[in-house]
């Protein structure tokens, strides 16, 4: 399998699971815009069989290598993005992983003991990326449990392993060039942008800025029954050229601290 069909692989599950998604793809693709992919993003914990070089290996093995590594202090997390080697058109890869020991015993409990569920064969094969859920069906009062310390790890643990996100390459836009004129065209449409510290995350000064949708919310078949939370969600990421005139392809820890927040609980009002 070659990178392009592990993407293709990926996207499938992301639309499926999330239709919210898809249509923000057609919005742009009706427009008559190229929708290019900048990146997509992976979550996981920090344990050695499923951690950020377990879920790298499948890409590692397909062309790319690691590039930069990012530590969120506040929300305890640790992150290293990947490219590949030579195709400067393929998507850059960023994994992330929740450092389980900065919470409470309770907290680890809960995700470690989901850890020793795993099925063997998967953590023994290249289907991890793509496996989802690969522990017992959700608890809402361990996710709940789980939310009040880190929504991160709540998320993880109901969604596990898949595409976080996919973004969208602002520079490869023609009438929406600019992330102001991308977030209106959304809104305009209905979709509910990730506002915290601002619409756009970052500068042209810092070379690269961000933004991204709210997570669509989707139901969720829990032991208690079914319950409505937020899933996955859409990035757009505008590049800059450094003084060099070389783009820049790495990530800004300070912006990225708030697009992880994409995914966060909420409701809809009435």
């Amino acid at each position: 399998m070659n990178y392009n069909q592990i993407f293709e692989r990926l996207w499938a599950d992301y639309i499926a699971n999330n239709p919210h998604a898809k249509k923000v793809y057609d919005l742009f693709h009706n427009e008559g815009e190229l929708v290019v992919n900048d990146h997509i993003a992976f979550r996981t914990f920090n344990e050695a069989s499923i951690n950020i070089n377990a879920l790298a290996e499948t890409f590692l093995d397909n062309g790319y290598e690691k590039r930069g590594e990012y530590s969120f202090e506040n929300k305890h997390l640790f992150a290293k993005h990947y490219e590949h080697k030579t195709d400067k058109l393929a998507p850059r890869v960023f994994i992330s992983e929740l450092v389980l020991e900065d919470f409470s015993s309770d907290f680890q409990q809960i995700i470690r003991s989901e850890i020793k569920c795993m099925d063997k064969n998967i953590l023994l094969s290249d289907e991890l990326i793509y496996s989802g859920n690969v522990w017992s069906k959700p608890s809402f009062i361990n996710y709940e449990k789980l939310k009040k310390e880190s929504e991160y790890a709540a998320w993880v643990y109901v969604f596990g392993f898949r595409a976080n996100h996919f973004t969208v390459s602002v520079n490869h836009l023609k009438k929406y060039d600019s992330l102001a004129k991308v977030n209106s065209f959304l809104k305009q449409n209905g979709f509910l942008i990730n506002d915290v510290d601002g619409e756009i995350k970052g500068s042209p000064e810092e070379l690269l800025e961000q933004s991204s949708i709210k997570s669509g919310l989707i139901k969720v078949d829990f032991v208690e029954g079914e319950y409505e939370i937020p899933s996955c969600y859409y990035e757009f990421a505008k590049r800059y050229n450094d003084k060099d005139g070389k783009l820049y392809s790495g990530f800004i820890a300070k912006s990225a601290d708030k697009i992880f927040e994409s995914t966060d609980f909420y409701k809809i009002k009435d």
